[in-house]
């Protein structure tokens, strides 16, 4: 059952409204500029709608487990995230706050309650709301204007790193020199072997607004690795939703 709570808390995003594909400038040049100008760009280029709600397809592999859901995923930018996986039944609904994550599973009959140690386990770094936030919406997971950037230019991509790293891992963010959204980021930590990428295929233009289209996340730790496909089937922007969320009596809290 653990792929069902991985996947609950990983699938946190993304009929609706046809997206525009293509109409990204693919023939942009990665050209001189500086590290400051870059990471304001990308800053500038953040998400700014109100609520999400999405359809997609998660496919999970971590070499024991090889399954593929259907999530409806629901946002209210920077307050909550609730989801809602199914395969022929529900078999899970989520609900994350900037403080607390919650779980149940009717497929299971088992629940989960706590703070975001249970993503940290499966991904090897400390994450936030924001941070969690951030990687489904195509953004940085620190906010590049905080640190000095450096800025080097690779396969025509600007890819940006904090001048002073810091003790427990390196971060790298590789940005499009069109639209400045991330093509990827990379969190390293070479003394645990730990490794967390996040690479951003393509981006759709929905409602004159840049979202990605699909996102491939692998974490690496110790003796496993994890790969998580995300697709967006649909996306509709600044819809009202209520979703009820109430963790039935009688069922068992999970431990980790």
């Amino acid at each position: 059952m653990r792929f069902f709570i991985y996947s609950a808390i990983f699938i946190l995003l993304f009929t609706s409204c046809k997206s525009t594909k293509n109409m990204v400038d693919k023939t942009a040049i990665a050209s001189e500029t500086s590290a400051k100008k870059v990471a304001k760009k990308h800053v500038d280029a953040n998400f700014d709608k109100k609520t999400i709600d999405a359809k997609l397809k998660v496919n999970f592999d971590n070499g024991k487990i090889n399954q593929s859901l259907s999530v409806n995923l629901q946002i209210e930018k920077d307050k909550v995230i609730h989801i809602k996986g199914t395969k022929f039944i529900t078999v899970f609904k989520a609900k994350i706050t900037p403080t607390y994550v919650s779980y149940y599973s009717p497929f299971a009959k088992n629940y989960f309650e706590g703070d975001f140690s249970l993503l940290e386990e499966l991904l090897g770094v400390e994450i936030n709301f924001e941070q969690l936030q951030n990687l489904f919406l195509g953004q940085a997971l620190q906010n590049l204007k905080k640190e000095k950037q450096q800025l080097e230019i690779f396969n025509n991509t600007y890819v940006l790193s904090p001048e002073k790293q810091s003790e427990l891992f390196n971060i790298f963010f590789k940005i499009n020199p069109s639209h400045f959204k991330l093509e990827g980021q990379t969190i390293v930590n070479e003394t645990k072997n730990l490794r967390l990428d996040i690479n951003y295929s393509g981006y759709n233009i929905i409602e004159k607004t840049l979202f990605p289209e699909e996102i491939k996340i692998i974490a690496k730790v110790p003796n496993t690795v994890t790969n998580i496909d995300l697709i967006y089937k649909s996306v509709v922007f600044n819809t009202s939703f209520n979703p009820l969320f109430e963790i039935p009596k009688g069922y068992k809290r999970i431990e980790f």
